[in-house]
Order: structure tokens, then sequence, then C-alpha cells
């Protein structure tokens, strides 16, 4: 996704410092940084791994979030254990309210899906 945009972040830089950033972007939207969840890695290790400055890496990381609209709901950027636990996932405008598609009929689960909304029909 990144390569296909004309001002991609990953076009500068070093291949460590969008590497990073990469990881750090995706690590976001999954709570990658919060001990409660598994995978689990602090900011600061995950940083220190790659050897490059807590800024650099946190502002390409927002740079690409930005780019590619990626937000903690976008099931497109979440790693499948997250998925099955995150609602907002789950969540679609049905006649301007927002319901949560697993409670709907099959017929209606399938839309979704075919449309994109949902990332598989639950079961």
């Amino acid at each position: 996704a990144l390569c296909r945009k004309k001002l991609s972040p990953i076009q500068s830089g070093s291949i460590k410092t969008c590497a990073c950033a990469i990881i750090h972007a995706i690590g976001t939207i999954n709570f990658l940084y919060d001990k409660s969840t598994t995978p689990y890695i602090s900011n600061q290790d995950l940083i220190g791994y790659f050897n490059v400055s807590k800024s650099t890496a946190s502002s390409k990381s927002k740079q690409i979030r930005e780019l590619l609209k990626m937000h903690p709901s976008d099931y497109k950027w979440m790693i499948p254990s997250m998925i099955d636990n995150s609602p907002m996932a789950w969540i679609i405008m049905v006649n301007d309210f927002a319901v949560d598609i697993r409670t709907m009929p099959f017929e209606i689960q399938k839309q979704a899906f075919q449309k994109g909304l949902i990332p598989y029909i639950p079961k």
C-alpha cells in the first residue's frame, strides 16, 4: 500500500527507519504498546531494536498512518487476534444507526461482507 503512493514516506530515510516506522504504525493500530495485550513490546524497546530516534520513528509512523488512513477501528490493519476482540471492527451504519453486525441476520452480515465492511461473516 505504501509503495503505490506517489509521496510515500518510505521513499526517503534509511531502511531501518522505514521498517521501524511501518512496524510502529501497525503496532499503534493493534495496541502493541499496551501491556494488557498480546503481542506486547514497549515503544522504547521497539525503537531501540532499530536504533533510530524516537522522534523520527514517531513522526514517520504518523505520516504512514495518515497517508493510509489507518485507525484502530479499521480491521484491514488489525492482526487476526485483535479482530475478534475489537467491537469497532463489527460496528457498521444501518439506516443511520450504528449497529454491531454480529447481532444482525445472516443476509445482512453477508451483504456487509460482500461490500468489504466487515472482515468475515461471524458465526
